[in-house]
């Protein structure tokens, strides 16, 4: 309710503005899948999908040959020609004289967001914090909620509480691959990330693939209890969550949702233990979604990312023995 309140006010302020559009607000992560490792510390994270303004389009360039979980795009913001289309109340970026343009319109995109021609993480960031602090106001939830924003460079982090409840959310903001459910986003995925470069994110498809097995679960469905207890159970170790779910996401693919009710509770369990050694002693585990023929066919993927060779999330253990050795103790 809170963030399509939000998505309604994005659209009233910024109609007929040179700035991004902003479309509806997209959960993923745990809290949004059903399951997470820390109840007691839920972060709602959702991706906002941003189309180009008016007199603009977005481009998006690879920005790296790094391996393809960790691949950064750049987002080249390019004027076009408005010449044939406009209205009265609006010039063409690109064949306007500038003199002409300052005099008559606000700052244009390529000023405020971008650096160069490419959109750039950090300016939006600003420009998101600044809208959500001015709507706040506005919205229903204001009368009872108290908003405190939160820092962060690469998304807009804020806690609404109401002296019994608190809830802490996480908006980040993308750009789609084609019409698939894949996107560029502003998610940090290494120590530091350039302000112009956007990771690519899975997280969408695979919020996507839950919701297909939640359709297709019978109602006594543990899957989402396997997985919660298994990232509790590694908290401390050198498997990431991601390692946990992805391991389940590929068990979710090939074991019927008929097999994860209460009966069969401790034989999954099992293949969940069982297919973490077998992934550490080969040192191999598949990404789930790159390259992977076998998805459901309502999830949409690029070309690119649907043909790809799966890149291996444990190539870290088949370039370091020392690694692989302590992956192979803690489990």
């Amino acid at each position: 309710d809170l963030m399509d309140n939000y998505t309604i006010f994005f659209g009233h302020v910024l109609a007929n503005s040179f700035y991004p559009v902003l479309q509806r607000a997209i959960g993923v992560g745990s809290a949004f899948e059903g399951w997470s490792p820390r109840e007691q510390d839920v972060v709602y994270r959702v991706l906002i999908p941003m189309t180009p303004p008016r007199g603009h389009s977005f481009h998006l360039e690879l920005d790296s040959a790094e391996e393809r979980p960790v691949r950064n795009f750049r987002v080249r913001v390019q004027l076009e020609c408005t010449c044939t289309r406009q209205g009265e109340d609006m010039q063409c970026f690109l064949h306007q004289p500038e003199e002409e343009l300052r005099r008559n319109q606000e700052p244009s995109f390529l000023d405020t967001l971008c650096t160069g021609s490419y959109l750039d993480v950090h300016k939006t960031a600003r420009w998101f914090y600044q809208l959500v602090r001015a709507i706040w106001p506005a919205l229903p939830q204001s009368h009872n909620w108290h908003l405190v924003l939160l820092p962060s460079r690469r998304s807009c982090q804020f806690k609404v509480t109401n002296g019994r409840e608190s809830f802490r959310v996480e908006m980040l903001f993308g750009v789609r691959r084609d019409d698939s459910h894949i996107f560029v986003s502003s998610q940090t995925r290494e120590a530091y990330t350039q302000s112009t470069s956007w990771p690519e994110t899975f997280a969408v498809a695979e919020a996507e693939f839950f919701k297909h097995i939640a359709r297709q679960a019978p109602p006594d469905s543990l899957h989402l209890k396997c997985l919660q207890f298994f990232t509790r159970l590694q908290l401390g170790l050198s498997f990431s969550t991601y390692t946990i779910k992805t391991i389940v996401m590929h068990l979710l693919n090939a074991v019927p949702v008929s097999r994860w009710c209460r009966r069969h509770f401790l034989r999954r369990l099992m293949d969940i233990s069982d297919n973490l050694r077998l992934c550490v002693e080969a040192k191999c585990l598949n990404h789930f979604v790159a390259g992977n023929r076998r998805l459901p066919e309502e999830i949409s993927l690029p070309p690119d990312v649907q043909m790809a060779e799966p890149p291996n999330l444990f190539h870290h253990l088949a370039t370091d023995p020392v690694a692989h050795s302590q992956a192979l103790g803690e489990y």
